[in-house]
């Protein structure tokens, strides 16, 4: 256990972690042509809270000495998930720009068929589908995904910050944070 460990250095590993399993459960998807499968992405969500609790978790018991605060724990989840954030990015730039280039016509595709599944004029499907063809190319969604993943990773944090937060006696504990 170190002392004053600096959070972005002790959490590297569990960002890698993170990001290593996204890699793994999108390429498992892309390979079954499950990509587009609404409930796999909620369960993953799942998955990426569950796990997201033990690397805190983790993080308080073998760098804060079994104590962390709400704000703490909460900053330790933001910090797996930047990393997380990057590696996904970086993956997906690759995913669409090098492996499978025609991916994105798949998605353009399924986002036009959920249009017309919900009932949207002809006029509304081509607004929506001529901002989403400007917009659907790798260079500009790695970046745009970097932002997405982060804002569901800090409403995953706020959800395993309230959980893993374990504060002591400030009269009894004696261990300097």
């Amino acid at each position: 256990m170190e002392q004053n460990a600096n959070p972005w250095k002790a959490n590297l590993t569990n960002g890698l972690i993170l990001g290593l399993l996204g890699i793994v459960y999108s390429l498992v998807m892309y390979f079954l042509n499950l990509s587009f499968n609404q409930l796999l992405g909620w369960v993953f969500l799942l998955i990426q809270i569950i796990v997201l609790f033990f690397l805190v978790k983790s993080y308080r018991d073998n760098y804060m000495h079994g104590n962390i605060t709400f704000g703490q724990a909460l900053g330790t989840g933001v910090i797996i998930c930047l990393y997380y954030a990057i590696i996904m990015a970086v993956f997906s730039y690759i995913l669409y720009a090098v492996i499978d280039t025609g991916l994105l016509d798949k998605q353009l595709a399924f986002a036009e068929e959920q249009m017309v599944k919900r009932g949207a004029t002809q006029a509304q499907i081509d607004a929506g589908m001529s901002i989403q063809e400007k917009i659907m190319k790798p260079a500009i969604m790695a970046p745009i995904s970097i932002f997405g993943n982060m804002f569901s990773g800090v409403i995953m944090s706020l959800i395993v910050a309230a959980f893993v937060r374990k504060e002591g006696n400030p009269l009894i504990d004696t261990t300097q944070k």
